[in-house]
């Protein structure tokens, strides 16, 4: 074939593609807001005990600093890790990257994949597996209700589309 001909045998149309993070609302600016109130009122703190005598305490207060900055980055780091859903007419992949960055691959036949949706009446959907012969995993496990269902209705969609197989259109 030609450079200037737009057919391309192996490429599939892009039915869905979604990369799913963990959200986070503290960014570097409001970490470092937060670290330094904190440490400000842990030394305002220290130095009252060591006013009155209870030098030991300040110790205690700079303890609780760094386990609360400890805690922050082992937060931040984790948010590093994601999931990224791409399916096609005759593909549906899973690549799941840990926030060490380490990949784990899935794939399936979307005409074989189902969603199942954990759901509780009061807090809406609480997990999403994708099964396929025999298969389970889960997938946004991190993502809050609303967001589950959201992604869950938009992955229902596109496998429905993939299920009807690939349209021709000649004018596009």
């Amino acid at each position: 074939m030609t450079a200037g001909n737009d057919f391309d045998p192996n490429g599939e149309p892009e039915l869905f593609s979604a990369r799913l993070t963990p959200h986070r609302s503290l960014n570097r600016t409001g970490f470092l807001v937060v670290m330094a109130f904190v440490s400000v009122v842990s030394f305002a703190a220290g130095v009252a005990f060591l006013l009155m005598g209870a030098w030991p305490v300040v110790g205690f207060f700079g303890l609780d600093v760094l386990a609360i900055y400890w805690a922050f980055r082992v937060n931040f780091r984790r948010a590093k890790a994601s999931e990224e859903i791409r399916l096609t007419p005759s593909e549906l992949s899973v690549r799941r990257i840990s926030h060490r960055g380490h990949v784990v691959e899935f794939t399936f036949n979307p005409l074989w994949v189902q969603l199942d949706r954990i759901a509780h009446a009061e807090f809406g959907i609480e997990r999403l597996y994708l099964v396929s012969k025999g298969r389970r995993i889960a997938i946004g496990s991190f993502l809050g209700a609303e967001e589950k269902e959201s992604f869950s209705n938009a992955l229902i969609a596109a496998l429905r589309a993939a299920r009807r197989g690939p349209t021709y259109n000649p004018i596009n």
